[in-house]
């Protein structure tokens, strides 16, 4: 005790002649006893040493490499009030040296990796300290643990801390931090935008989420800063690969994406890439495809298909209609038809046919002119037009009888609410209710849009008049800037693809309704793994960024 007491009173005389030296420099002695105090079997020596060697540190360059080296032995302690105590020291160094910033902010970031919770804490505040001192070298230093384009990654455990502590840490504070404002969200884009090419669903979705809120990507954004966006969820959905039909995570992947894009085609940036990979790829296959996925594509389809460039709704308006008509059937059989799909499908064709009105005419039949010598007027297209209003004809029959049905089934649910007696019985008997309820939108819609479209020369329906059966109404008071025509997406509504932020998809027309038929059935939801692929990550860093110095 008496060696630890006098060990410790050196330390005090060290750091009270270094504080009263004009000249630092000339006390070199001093520190350099300072740095050996760091390997004093003394705790209470080495936790004050832990606070005199980065204090100094400035006025010794010559002796930098043994300081800190002595410093990260210090943070690696077995104690754990050395460790917290050297930690609460390493901004220092890059004080009056910010030459050294970057550095010490990778030391910090392998520190995220702590277990005891005032550890980790002491570790955050510094890497926030460090990140007001210059936010752009601390954040390009902590990107480099997220993104594995210039070295592999190894340890997902420091990956996947550092990746919350951006998003609980440096996220929330983004107003504060980012300044000035316009370089510093342009400069954090950038690091983003690199770090995507290897994520998962949800961290690709935090990482759009962070984006739109800058104000760089806001309301008053031009539309190449939307574009922007929008070509960053394009190179996330890998449009630019063969598709293959047993690549389950690539199409939902691709459904994903298509639905975090569908808000941005609402701002003006262009789907066109988006559809001509549907119309190219995964048209042609669709009955390739598990039915419980077909379902997110074609609702997601209906939602993106009013923002569609007339050049890309003659593109697509082919398959779009030999989709329609496999799923509108000619007569009545024993197979039960998918109402859902024939929404969705009726919605797109009515918003593809607004903007290409003659692409109808050979396709359905229809005499639309529009002086152009796609009119094809001069050709008969008689059959088309029987065989797709006979069509009509049966889908409109079927909605009218489930609608008959479903309107029963609203009043027995009605009639077993006032009877039910357990809460879990009133519950089931709820949700039936809400299913028959969106059940009846569904039919209603299809009604209100096969209505029009018996004339020889139909008027297309390419407003907001209808809104989508699974989409929140509009009130009519409200200012609506909804994600979809007519409709505001709900918060968890995803359309039946759950790959993004462990969000519940919606379904497959999410209708439960054991009085009507299989159309009507809840579909099982699709969904990623959560990765794409092993991503062989790691800083493969040993003793905690020493090579630096």
């Amino acid at each position: 005790m008496a060696d630890e007491g006098k060990d410790i009173e050196k330390l005090y005389e060290y750091g009270e002649r270094l504080n009263e030296a004009k000249d630092k420099s000339q006390n070199v002695e001093d520190y350099e006893n300072i740095i050996k105090a760091a390997t004093s079997s003394s705790v209470k020596a080495r936790q004050l040493a832990a606070q005199l060697i980065p204090r100094f540190f400035k006025f010794f360059p010559d002796l930098s490499v043994s300081a800190v080296d002595a410093h990260l032995d210090l943070c690696e302690a077995e104690e754990l009030g050395i460790r917290v105590q050297a930690i609460r020291g390493l901004p220092l160094f890059c004080k009056d040296t910010p030459e050294h910033l970057s550095k010490i902010v990778d030391i910090l970031a392998q520190l995220l990796t702590a277990e005891e919770n005032v550890e980790r804490d002491a570790v955050h505040k510094a890497l926030l300290s460090l990140l007001r001192q210059d936010v752009k070298a601390s954040l390009t230093a902590l990107f480099k643990h997220i993104e594995s384009v210039d070295e592999p990654i190894t340890d997902e455990n420091l990956r996947e801390r550092t990746l919350i502590f951006i998003k609980d840490k440096v996220f929330p504070l983004k107003a504060e931090l980012l300044k000035p404002q316009e370089q510093m969200e342009r400069h954090i884009t950038d690091l983003i935008k690199k770090s995507l090419q290897d994520v998962t669903g949800a961290e690709f979705e935090m990482f759009m989420n962070f984006l739109k809120s800058l104000i760089l990507f806001g309301e008053k954004a031009p539309p190449e800063r939307v574009q922007e966006l929008i070509e960053i969820i394009e190179a996330q959905a890998d449009l630019d690969i063969q598709f293959d039909v047993s690549d389950v995570d690539h199409y939902d992947r691709l459904i994903s994406c298509l639905f975090m894009a569908i808000p941005f085609f609402m701002r003006g940036a262009s789907n066109s890439k988006f559809l001509t990979y549907l119309n190219k790829h995964i048209f042609p296959i669709f009955d390739e495809l598990p039915e419980e996925r077909k379902v997110g594509l074609l609702k997601n389809l209906a939602e993106c298909s009013p923002y569609t460039a007339p050049q890309d709704a003659r593109l697509i308006f082919p398959s779009v209609i030999q989709l329609l008509k496999k799923y509108m059937p000619k007569r009545k059989t024993a197979e039960e038809m998918n109402f859902t799909y024939v929404e969705c499908l009726l919605f797109t064709f009515h918003h593809l046919a607004s903007k290409a009105p003659n692409a109808s005419n050979s396709l359905c039949g229809y005499k639309i002119v529009t002086g152009q010598p796609s009119d094809r007027l001069g050709e008969d297209f008689t059959e088309q037009y029987k065989d797709f209003t006979e069509r009509l004809n049966c889908v409109e029959e079927l909605a009218k009888a489930a609608n008959k049905k479903l309107t029963q089934g609203m009043a027995e649910h009605s009639k077993a609410m006032s009877t039910a007696k357990s809460d879990e019985e009133k519950a089931n008997i709820k949700t039936q209710k809400q299913n028959a309820t969106t059940g009846l939108r569904t039919c209603n819609n299809i009604l209100a849009m096969t209505q029009p479209l018996h004339s020889k020369s139909p008027s297309f329906i390419g407003d907001k008049r209808i809104n989508l059966s699974w989409k929140e109404a509009v009130k009519p008071s409200q200012h609506t800037t909804a994600t979809s025509a007519g409709g505001k997406r709900s918060a968890n509504d995803n359309n039946g693809s759950n790959t993004y932020a462990n969000k519940k998809g919606r379904g497959g027309g999410g209708m439960q309704n054991q009085l009507f038929n299989r159309a009507f059935e809840n579909l099982p939801q699709g969904g990623r793994s959560g990765s794409r692929g092993g991503r062989g990550r790691g800083r493969g860093r040993q003793g905690r960024g020493r090579d630096y110095w």
